[in-house]
């Protein structure tokens, strides 16, 4: 059955077009990936599904009664509402219900009149079975549940309002999950959510019972969760049957289609203007002038006009260009942390951290939210100090720093200013280079302040690029970034001959790249040499052997690894 249905759309803004005369059908529980370049109009094709927004021209159609739930779409709640209170709203009804049967027991209790108490006993039966129905008894249960998955339950007694943009974020998807609309339309989902979060969001979502929708640049999460692709690209869309790596090689297949059938179209052209030209000059040739040749040759000339013409398929599309060379290597020690421990008030962190990244190491952190992975980060960099233990950063190292909150300072600069401030170049070598990062012509001039945080990436990775740098520090590098500009940095990182440590929440992008994962669990770090799938495997082995060693109470088995290093010509943070 057709859940929504979308026929001849169109969209425009400022007078440029979006995309046009868009067509497509979405069944009830398919599981839908979109996808696109940034400012393909992914964002706005899911505010006109959401019902947000309006089309140009041309028609949407839901099922009807179908209710529909937008991550977008969430609630301001300017009075003091705790998160807890905001995620009860998703069952009104319900609590209506559950209020109105207090109610009734209170009545029944004080009641005497036999045929009163006898009605009220009815209504409060009738109520009872439909707040069971409708899983009354479940509301605390579903809310710990989502709450657990999403790992949200520190924000609980927090008030809304008081909340950060990311956890509000998180928040907001905990309330559309618990409502269960008919169909479920996220955007970016998986943005704020650690690695845990991700996996959970994905087994959830396979299970779900109703329509989904969803655009995400993380490419393990959409192979796991979807079944349909929608490709939206030059205001035109195409659907694949398949998930994002069929999707990937089922478009690479019909553009070579595409681009074959083009060729020999163009090669039939070719020839039928030659067979006119040739027809024409012996028709001029003759004396008197061959009548029959001019009609042959207009004939041909006709069809040749209404023959659909075939547009040229672009196989190679403009890409950001990225090549990253480290400047002198730095010594074979580059990140030492022995017995570092960290806590903020009452909370600790981490303790007894050894951490040893050595020169042209691919090393990431990963871990919950809230472990301190971007702490530890800080330590390296020395923007904090631990309480106990020594940070030291090796000889020759110089450090090229990623964050997470990009230019957030210098919001006021254009583009071409924040470039050349930490590039000592001229103003035209300055635009060669950004247009190399898809910033071109007087884009140059835009404010900081005005670009998505894909393009605040792509200007800080320009910077970085010509930096005299040899150890990459990254904090989520591939957030914001599109699928085709996550592939160029990691081919440009394949190729870098310097030392990263990254934090990530990216698998896909921690499979390929990364031999060494730090996991930072229950405020321990754990060092395992592998990638990602191959250190969740070992870290889930160790969760049940320690759960095994609580249950049978003996000490635990695990021994803490301390590597042996050398500790010369190394920098020292130490505290005393």
């Amino acid at each position: 059955m057709i859940v929504c249905s979308v026929n001849q759309v169109t969209k425009m803004y400022g007078g440029s077009s979006i995309f046009e005369n868009i067509s497509f059908e979405i069944q009830e529980k398919d599981r839908v990936g979109l996808v696109g370049r940034n400012g393909s109009g992914k964002t706005t094709l899911l505010k006109l599904l959401s019902g947000k927004e309006t089309p140009d021209s041309g028609q949407i159609h839901w099922k009807k009664g179908s209710q529909i739930g937008y991550l977008a779409q969430i609630p301001d709640f300017q009075n003091r509402s705790t998160t807890k209170e905001v995620l009860r709203t998703a069952f009104l009804e319900l609590l209506e219900i559950e209020e109105k049967m207090k109610q009734l027991e209170m009545e029944m209790s004080n009641q005497t009149n036999g045929e009163k108490l006898e009605k009220l006993i009815n209504d409060y039966g009738d109520l009872q079975d439909y707040f069971t129905l409708k899983g009354g008894y479940e509301i605390e249960a579903n809310i710990d549940k989502i709450v657990n998955g999403l790992n949200i339950s520190n924000l609980l007694v927090k008030f809304y309002s008081d909340l950060s943009g990311g956890e509000k974020t998180k928040v907001g998807l905990a309330l559309i999950l618990l409502k269960k609309p008919d169909l479920l339309i996220l955007d970016e989902p998986t943005n704020h959510l650690d690695l845990m979060a991700v996996e959970w969001l994905g087994n959830y979502l396979q299970n779900y019972s109703g329509t989904v929708v969803i655009v995400s640049h993380d490419r393990y999460f959409l192979d796991e969760v979807v079944n349909r692709i929608l490709d939206l690209e030059d205001g035109e869309i195409e659907c694949y049957h398949t998930n994002f790596s069929g999707f990937v090689k089922e478009k690479e297949e019909r553009l070579l289609r595409e681009f074959h059938a083009y060729e020999e179209q163009q090669k039939k052209i070719k020839k039928m203007k030659e067979a006119i030209k040739r027809l024409r000059e012996w028709a001029n040739r003759a004396y008197p002038p061959n009548e029959g040749l001019h009609k042959r040759a207009r004939s041909m000339e006709r069809a040749l006009e209404r023959m659909e013409k075939l547009n040229r398929p672009l196989l190679n599309r403009r890409k950001m260009i990225l090549e990253m060379d480290s400047s002198d290597r730095s010594g074979n020690d580059v990140i030492m942390l022995t017995g570092v421990s960290k806590r903020f008030r009452e909370k600790q962190l981490f303790e007894d951290v050894h951490m040893h990244v050595t020169y042209q190491e691919r090393a990431a952190i990963v871990g919950e939210n809230g472990t301190g992975k971007s702490t530890l980060i800080k330590l390296i960099l020395g923007h904090l100090h631990a309480d106990k233990g020594e940070v030291r950063i090796g000889s020759n190292v110089k450090i090229g720093y990623l964050s997470q909150h990009i230019f957030s300072d210098i919001a006021d600069e254009t583009i071409i200013e924040a470039f050349r401030n930490e590039v000592s170049v001229s103003e035209g070598e300055a635009r060669q280079i950004l247009a190399r990062f898809l910033f071109f012509g007087h884009m140059v001039f835009r404010k900081v302040s005005l670009l998505s945080g894909g393009e605040r990436m792509r200007l800080r990775l320009a910077q970085l690029m010509y930096q005299d740098i040899n150890l990459l520090i990254l904090d989520e590098p591939t957030n914001h970034l599109d699928i085709e500009s996550r592939e160029v940095l990691e081919e440009a990182l394949e190729g870098y001959n310097g030392t990263i440590l990254a934090v990530s929440h990216d698998r896909y992008f921690l499979n390929k790249l990364f031999e060494k994962i730090y996991w930072i669990e229950s405020k321990e770090v754990h060092c395992f040499e592998g990638n990602y799938n191959w250190a969740r495997e070992k870290m889930i082995v160790k969760k049940s052997e320690t759960q095994q060693v609580k249950v049978d109470g003996r000490k635990h088995p695990l021994l803490k690894r301390r590597p042996n290093i050398r500790a010369s010509n190394m920098k020292t943070w130490k505290v005393i």
